[in-house]
């Protein structure tokens, strides 16, 4: 498959960037994930000519408007990070990203626990660094995470089932963008959506119900905004047998008694914890090609990103 781009802190891919001139490689994302991700590293710090190494920085001042400032001698770098920080969104908009992985606690790439300080170098909240702030702000639908993370098998089972989504959307948004297109989109993804909340599938399905009523521009937009809030929500245990049991009810009247009873097993061996979730969902879609389900074998929930990745053995 032609790999996905995703924009990433230069620094966990190697790349000897950090205040101290070393780097925080993450082995899963060079790796396991990069066989399928064209990574575009950032580093506003070093690419703002900050130096490598260079003093320790923190933010100091207001919760939403903090500004970068070395620790020791106090110098205020917002304004030249701000410059380059300009640059590098008119970049990730050229190359049309469809997420970004941050460093976490950064001032720059912080997702969401960068420390504030205050004038007597008290910690007065936490948020985004400027970048990943910047980033966000630019663009809101774009599946954002940082690696600390994506340690956990199932957040990280979310952002890139999320990032395949994201490119899946905009595919579709470049090939014709119709609404008949958008009907096939919605269908795919069903189950993929009841997954994470039935009140978002609910949503999307009387947007798609009313489309012809609707502006085109105006759908689209409000679509993906709803969508891609759904699929933040997470799949939990009891969300993702919800969805099993409605797909096994397509074999009810196809499957033998002793297939009934396999299939009834994994399900309930997965709500249980004592299985993960790959095993229901090979021996789904083992049935759905035997049986010849077209319905079921489209859909995303299924297959929502590469076997490779071994994401739902894990979760």
């Amino acid at each position: 498959m032609e790999k996905i781009t995703l924009g990433i802190s230069s620094c966990l891919l190697g790349y000897k960037v950090r205040y101290d001139g070393g780097h925080k490689l993450d082995p899963f994302l060079v790796g396991t994930l990069g066989q399928y991700i064209e990574w575009i590293p950032v580093c506003p710090e070093a690419a703002c000519g900050l130096g490598i190494p260079r003093e320790v920085m923190a933010l100091e001042g207001h919760p939403t408007t903090p500004r970068l400032k070395t620790v020791w001698t106090g110098i205020d770098h917002t304004a030249r990070l701000q410059k380059r920080i300009k640059g590098e969104l008119k970049v990730l908009a050229e190359i049309d990203i469809s997420g970004f992985v941050f460093k976490a606690r950064s001032p720059s790439c912080g997702l969401r626990d960068t420390k504030v300080f205050d004038a007597k170098c008290r910690v007065r909240s936490r948020g985004p660094g400027l970048f990943a702030r910047a980033v966000m702000d630019a663009f809101p639908m774009l599946p954002v995470e940082d690696e600390g993370r994506l340690h956990d098998p199932g957040l990280r089972e979310n952002f890139i089932e999320r990032v395949f989504v994201y490119r899946r959307w905009r595919e579709y948004i470049k090939e014709d963008g119709s609404l008949r297109s958008l009907v096939a989109f919605h269908t795919d993804h069903k189950y993929l959506l009841m997954a994470h909340s039935q009140k978002h599938f609910r949503e999307l399905g009387v947007m798609v119900a009313a489309r012809k009523c609707v502006r085109r521009d105006k759908l689209l937009a409000d679509y993906l905004e709803v969508l891609m809030e759904g699929l933040r929500l997470l799949a939990t245990p009891k969300k993702n047998t919800n969805v099993l049991q409605h797909m096994a009810g397509y074999f009810k009247d196809t499957l033998s008694a002793d297939e009934k009873k396999e299939l009834l097993e994994v399900i309930t061996n997965y709500h249980d914890g004592l299985a993960p979730l790959i095993v229901p969902i090979t021996l789904l879609r083992h049935y759905a090609r035997k049986y010849k389900e077209d319905y079921l074998a489209r859909q995303h929930y299924l297959n929502p990103h590469p076997l490779e990745l071994m994401l739902r053995n894990h979760v």
